[in-house]
Protein backbone atom coordinates (compact mmCIF):
# COMPACT_ATOMS: atom_id res chain seq x y z
CA UNK A 1 0.00 0.00 0.00
CA UNK A 2 0.93 3.62 -0.74
CA UNK A 3 1.20 6.10 1.92
CA UNK A 4 -1.87 8.19 1.11
CA UNK A 5 -3.84 4.77 1.21
CA UNK A 6 -2.41 3.91 4.65
CA UNK A 7 -3.31 7.23 5.82
CA UNK A 8 -6.86 7.04 5.15
CA UNK A 9 -7.11 3.77 6.64
CA UNK A 10 -5.73 4.26 9.30
CA UNK A 11 -7.68 7.53 9.96
CA UNK A 12 -10.50 5.34 9.57
CA UNK A 13 -9.66 3.25 11.78
CA UNK A 14 -9.43 5.64 14.36
CA UNK A 15 -12.72 7.02 14.18
CA UNK A 16 -13.84 3.50 15.16
CA UNK A 17 -12.92 3.69 18.02
CA UNK A 18 -15.29 4.51 20.96
CA UNK A 19 -14.23 7.28 23.39
CA UNK A 20 -14.26 4.47 26.39
CA UNK A 21 -11.68 2.59 24.31
CA UNK A 22 -9.56 4.93 23.53
CA UNK A 23 -9.25 5.87 26.87
CA UNK A 24 -8.61 2.31 28.32
CA UNK A 25 -6.03 1.92 25.24
CA UNK A 26 -4.52 5.18 25.96
CA UNK A 27 -3.97 4.39 29.86
CA UNK A 28 -2.62 0.71 29.01
CA UNK A 29 0.15 2.60 27.01
CA UNK A 30 0.55 5.43 29.55
CA UNK A 31 1.74 2.42 31.52
CA UNK A 32 4.16 0.85 29.24
CA UNK A 33 6.10 4.01 28.76
CA UNK A 34 6.53 4.40 33.02
CA UNK A 35 7.22 1.28 33.14
CA UNK A 36 10.12 1.72 30.51
CA UNK A 37 11.43 4.83 32.36
CA UNK A 38 11.37 3.03 35.79
CA UNK A 39 13.80 0.34 33.78
CA UNK A 40 15.47 3.54 32.39
CA UNK A 41 16.13 5.50 35.27
CA UNK A 42 18.43 8.28 33.64
CA UNK A 43 15.60 9.56 31.11
CA UNK A 44 14.86 12.36 33.06
CA UNK A 45 14.05 14.52 30.10
CA UNK A 46 10.98 13.76 27.83
CA UNK A 47 9.26 15.33 24.82
CA UNK A 48 5.30 14.96 24.84
CA UNK A 49 3.06 15.56 22.13
CA UNK A 50 -0.21 16.82 23.43
CA UNK A 51 -3.21 14.99 22.25
CA UNK A 52 -5.39 17.08 19.33
CA UNK A 53 -8.83 15.64 20.02
CA UNK A 54 -10.43 16.15 16.81
CA UNK A 55 -7.59 13.51 15.33
CA UNK A 56 -8.72 11.08 18.46
CA UNK A 57 -5.34 10.39 19.07
CA UNK A 58 -3.54 9.04 22.56
CA UNK A 59 -4.64 10.88 25.15
CA UNK A 60 -1.39 11.88 27.07
CA UNK A 61 -2.67 14.29 29.52
CA UNK A 62 -3.11 11.63 32.06
CA UNK A 63 0.81 10.75 31.49
CA UNK A 64 1.86 14.49 30.84
CA UNK A 65 0.28 14.86 34.54
CA UNK A 66 2.03 11.79 36.22
CA UNK A 67 5.11 12.46 34.56
CA UNK A 68 4.90 16.11 36.44
CA UNK A 69 3.70 14.39 39.69
CA UNK A 70 7.16 12.44 39.47
CA UNK A 71 9.62 15.00 38.69
CA UNK A 72 10.43 14.92 35.15
CA UNK A 73 11.40 17.30 32.61
CA UNK A 74 8.74 18.13 29.67
CA UNK A 75 9.12 19.72 26.75
CA UNK A 76 6.03 19.73 23.95
CA UNK A 77 6.27 21.54 20.64
CA UNK A 78 3.98 24.04 18.46
CA UNK A 79 4.23 25.64 15.06
CA UNK A 80 5.75 28.55 14.95
CA UNK A 81 3.50 31.15 12.89
CA UNK A 82 6.87 32.95 11.98
CA UNK A 83 9.26 29.95 10.79
CA UNK A 84 6.63 27.29 9.78
CA UNK A 85 9.28 24.88 12.62
CA UNK A 86 8.24 22.78 15.67
CA UNK A 87 9.59 25.36 18.41
CA UNK A 88 10.58 23.13 21.85
CA UNK A 89 8.62 24.25 25.00
CA UNK A 90 9.69 23.20 28.64
CA UNK A 91 5.98 21.99 30.30
CA UNK A 92 7.13 20.62 33.51
CA UNK A 93 4.95 23.18 35.45
CA UNK A 94 2.22 23.78 32.72
CA UNK A 95 -1.14 22.89 34.48
CA UNK A 96 -3.24 24.78 31.95
CA UNK A 97 -3.53 24.00 28.22
CA UNK A 98 -5.92 26.15 25.56
CA UNK A 99 -6.39 25.07 21.59
CA UNK A 100 -5.25 27.73 19.04
CA UNK A 101 -7.05 28.12 16.23
CA UNK A 102 -6.20 24.53 14.86
CA UNK A 103 -7.22 22.52 17.87
CA UNK A 104 -3.68 21.82 18.64
CA UNK A 105 -3.36 21.98 22.55
CA UNK A 106 -1.03 24.84 23.62
CA UNK A 107 0.33 25.75 26.93
CA UNK A 108 -0.28 28.53 28.94
CA UNK A 109 2.64 28.28 30.74
CA UNK A 110 5.85 27.51 28.82
CA UNK A 111 8.91 28.66 28.14
CA UNK A 112 10.54 28.16 24.67
CA UNK A 113 14.12 26.42 25.09
CA UNK A 114 16.81 24.75 23.06
CA UNK A 115 15.98 20.82 22.26
CA UNK A 116 19.80 19.78 23.67
CA UNK A 117 18.66 18.09 27.46
CA UNK A 118 15.52 16.27 25.60
CA UNK A 119 16.35 12.49 25.68
CA UNK A 120 13.37 10.70 24.61
CA UNK A 121 10.60 11.96 22.37
CA UNK A 122 6.93 10.59 21.84
CA UNK A 123 5.68 10.57 18.63
CA UNK A 124 2.42 10.78 17.29
CA UNK A 125 1.54 8.50 14.41
CA UNK A 126 -0.89 6.74 11.90
CA UNK A 127 0.83 3.78 11.55
CA UNK A 128 4.26 2.03 11.89
CA UNK A 129 5.59 -0.76 10.27
CA UNK A 130 7.50 -4.04 11.44
CA UNK A 131 10.88 -1.86 10.39
CA UNK A 132 10.17 1.02 12.60
CA UNK A 133 9.46 2.95 9.66
CA UNK A 134 6.14 5.53 11.16
CA UNK A 135 3.41 7.53 9.22
CA UNK A 136 2.28 10.67 10.55
CA UNK A 137 -0.12 13.22 8.85
CA UNK A 138 2.04 13.85 5.78
CA UNK A 139 3.37 17.71 6.75
CA UNK A 140 7.00 16.15 8.03
CA UNK A 141 7.12 18.41 10.83
CA UNK A 142 8.44 15.02 13.12
CA UNK A 143 10.91 14.21 10.48
CA UNK A 144 11.99 17.99 10.70
CA UNK A 145 12.10 18.20 14.39
CA UNK A 146 13.61 15.16 15.06
CA UNK A 147 16.62 15.89 12.49
CA UNK A 148 17.35 18.76 14.69
CA UNK A 149 19.01 17.10 17.43
CA UNK A 150 22.38 17.23 17.46
CA UNK A 151 22.58 14.02 20.23
CA UNK A 152 21.35 10.26 20.82
CA UNK A 153 17.45 10.38 21.30
CA UNK A 154 14.89 7.41 21.92
CA UNK A 155 12.43 7.92 19.58
CA UNK A 156 9.44 6.42 20.83
CA UNK A 157 6.16 6.53 18.93
CA UNK A 158 2.35 5.81 20.32
CA UNK A 159 0.56 3.84 18.20
CA UNK A 160 -3.43 2.37 19.17
CA UNK A 161 -3.06 -0.56 16.71
CA UNK A 162 -0.16 -3.13 16.19
CA UNK A 163 2.70 -2.55 12.94
CA UNK A 164 1.70 -3.25 9.33
CA UNK A 165 4.00 -5.29 7.16
CA UNK A 166 5.95 -2.28 5.19
CA UNK A 167 5.62 1.40 5.36
CA UNK A 168 7.22 2.60 1.74
CA UNK A 169 10.33 4.63 3.47
CA UNK A 170 11.37 7.83 2.06
CA UNK A 171 15.15 9.49 2.51
CA UNK A 172 14.20 12.47 4.98
CA UNK A 173 12.17 9.76 6.98
CA UNK A 174 13.34 8.69 10.56
CA UNK A 175 12.48 5.44 12.23
CA UNK A 176 11.44 4.66 15.42
CA UNK A 177 13.66 3.03 18.33
CA UNK A 178 10.32 1.63 19.97
CA UNK A 179 6.68 1.95 19.29
CA UNK A 180 4.46 0.95 22.28
CA UNK A 181 0.73 0.16 21.35
CA UNK A 182 -1.76 -1.18 24.34
CA UNK A 183 -0.52 -4.35 23.89
CA UNK A 184 3.32 -4.17 23.41
CA UNK A 185 6.29 -2.72 23.10
CA UNK A 186 8.04 -3.39 20.16
CA UNK A 187 12.02 -2.49 19.78
CA UNK A 188 13.73 -2.04 16.67
CA UNK A 189 16.98 -1.84 16.86
CA UNK A 190 17.92 1.62 16.07
CA UNK A 191 19.19 2.60 19.21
Amino acid sequence: MDKPTIRKKYHELRREISNEKREEYSEKISERVLDFLKINPSIRHIHIFLTISRLNEINTFPLVGKLQHMGYILYTSYINPGSGVLDTLEISGSREFKSDAFGIPVPEDFTVVENTKIQMVLIPLLAFDERGNRLGYGKAYYDQFLSSFNHQIIKVGLSFFPPIEEIPAESHDIGLDICITPEKMYHFGHL
